[in-house]
């Protein structure tokens, strides 16, 4: 008689599943009164347009039907807004669903994805997930990206840079971008989830480039972190790629009613950004002011040292008060602390308890 099989979960999963540690959000307390600023969300509502455009479309019968598959009417706007035509664009459920649909069109099983460390940590678990490998290339202490970035490897299918980088808030030239891109032989990807708050991107380099992909979000600058709606610009052959891969359905109706009215308010975007930025040069400034390292932010958030306390007492003090912040550690680099730029209110509070501890 043969033995029962073993039913336990990590046994009955792929071994690269068992394998990995899971991605881990930043918290998001459900009961309380907290102010957070631990997560990059956008401290402030969303251009109304946005919500006369989900009332409008939450009114009439459009819900009881499956949404535009391509997101049809927001590639149309944010073409015009980008410059580019809407089959250079694919939309996504957040920028990290596009995130997922590029490792899966280019990184099979015991190939390899590259990214720079410290950085968004999600790209390493989407490796995992493929059974592939994550060639972590560290930071220079400057934050730039040294020629290691650029070593051949025989497996090597895709390359992703964030880029303002998380959690340090720096950004890469795109002139360097581009000589990156050029001497890779794979895909390379531009998370641009911050972009619209950086001095420079690189949209332009999609035109150059046939390899080059630019992802951005909507959950940051234009303030639907709880919508989820992202998309990609590559060119229409690389896009008409990545169409195979999405789900049918990835983007719901009310998801792109929102976006769509959302880009189409670039005056409310900019407002927006000059708020987010004034406080951020406020923050960084009283930072400073405090002993602190704060590095200059092209993010919506700050990334800071102490160069003689310990980071971690410091964010929990800070939770017992009710401020979110984040602490980070990043083994073979070393811990700190990233704060999103919130009202001024908000950052008020901060640093006012910051002083205190």
């Amino acid at each position: 008689m043969s033995a029962l099989p073993n039913n336990s979960p990590t046994s009955l999963v792929r071994p690269a599943i068992a394998a990995i540690d899971g991605y881990v959000p930043g918290e998001q307390p459900q009961a309380g009164k907290w102010v957070k600023l631990n997560t990059n969300e956008n401290p402030y509502a969303p251009s109304p347009a946005v919500a006369r455009a989900l009332a409008a479309t939450a009114a009439g019968r459009t819900l009881a039907k499956y949404p535009d598959s391509t997101a049809t009417a927001f590639r149309r706007r944010a073409a015009e807004v980008l410059g580019v035509e809407p089959d250079w664009i694919i939309c996504g459920n957040g920028s990290d669903d596009l995130l997922t649909i590029l490792v899966r069109t280019f990184v099979g099983e015991s190939e390899c994805l590259r990214m720079p460390y410290p950085s968004y940590i999600l790209y390493r678990t989407l490796a995992g997930i493929q059974g592939a490998g994550c060639d972590e290339v560290h930071y220079q202490r400057d934050w730039s990206l040294g020629e290691d970035f650029t070593r051949p490897r025989d497996d090597l299918r895709l390359a992703i840079i964030a880029n303002p980088n998380s959690p340090s808030g720096t950004l890469l030239p795109p002139a360097r971008v581009a000589e990156i891109a050029a001497r890779l032989p794979c895909a390379v990807v531009v998370d641009e989830a911050y972009g619209d708050f950086s001095e420079t991107n690189c949209l332009g380099l999609v035109k150059d480039n046939p390899r080059v992909i630019v992802t951005r979000s909507f959950s940051k600058s234009y303030a639907l972190a709880g919508l989820r709606f992202g998309f990609a610009v590559a060119q229409p052959a690389m896009i008409e790629q990545l169409l195979k891969v999405k789900d049918s359905y990835n983007c719901d109706t009310l998801s792109i009613a929102a976006a769509t009215a959302a880009i189409d308010d670039q005056a409310w975007l900019a407002d927006n950004r000059v708020k987010i930025i004034a406080t951020r040069r406020r923050l960084i400034d009283a930072l400073r002011g405090l002993g602190f390292e704060a590095l200059e932010s092209q993010a919506n958030f700050v990334w800071f040292t102490h160069p003689s306390r310990p980071h971690k007492p410091i964010y929990e003090a800070l939770k017992a008060q009710g401020i979110l912040i984040r602490f980070m550690n990043y083994a073979g680099w070393g811990d700190g602390l990233r704060v999103t730029v919130g009202t001024d209110d908000e950052i008020d509070a901060f640093l006012t308890c910051l002083k205190t501890i």
